[in-house]
């Protein structure tokens, strides 16, 4: 991939995660945007412009570094079909701490684990739904990693949000989210397309 095809990735991810996020923050709390006139309307979309586009290069360093990692498993597990059960139990490892760690951190005595059990399983539908496009598009054998990316990575890059006490919220665990769902979605579809690799292979 060239120069301009990297450039081209860098600042459309940025600007889909920056507009993703600022978007979703804003309809999540409309009154304090909407209630300070139009100045304070401005201000507090370019804040939240700005803390999305933060978000979405950590994004973007994290599937770069999973690229990295994929390749250097690959060598070191010598078979494709190791390294993806691998990444299936780590998937699966993740989803359950995802659930059980955040309730025994932050549940009240009221709270049961159903209601920490809801973005965790929203999230990995839509990791497999994106996923299965992201095979369709290329080959059977990239919806393994595809979905790890996804699930395991975004999450990773989404743990600072979720350990944090004062961002335990619904609303700002999905500001967070957001810009790194749709940066990482972005990336992982769209890089087969520039690089003219996988997609050639579709359907063996």
């Amino acid at each position: 991939m060239n120069a301009r095809k990297l450039v081209y990735l860098f600042f459309t991810t940025l600007l889909i995660g920056a507009t993703s996020g600022a978007i979703v923050g804003v309809l999540l709390d409309l009154e304090t945007y909407f209630s300070g006139g139009i100045l304070n309307f401005l201000f507090g979309l370019l804040w939240m412009l700005g803390i999305s586009a933060a978000i979405s290069l950590v994004a973007q360093m994290g599937y770069f570094a999973y690229l990295t990692l994929h390749r250097f498993a690959l060598g070191l597990f010598k078979s494709v079909k190791l390294w993806n059960w691998v990444q299936i139990v780590l998937i699966l490892f993740v989803f359950f701490d995802l659930i059980y760690l955040r309730y025994v951190a932050f549940a009240s005595e009221e709270e049961t684990i159903a209601g920490y059990m809801i973005m965790p399983v929203l999230l990995i539908i839509y990791c497999i739904f994106v996923a299965f496009r992201k095979q369709q598009e290329t080959n059977k054998e990239t919806f393994v990693p595809a979905l790890f990316f996804m699930f395991v990575v975004t999450t990773i890059e989404w743990v600072p949000a979720l350990t944090v006490d004062r961002v335990n919220e619904t609303k700002w665990l999905w500001i967070y989210l957001t810009p790194l769902l749709t940066a990482n979605t972005w990336q992982l579809l769209i890089l087969h397309r520039l690089t003219g690799i996988g997609a050639s292979n579709k359907n063996k």
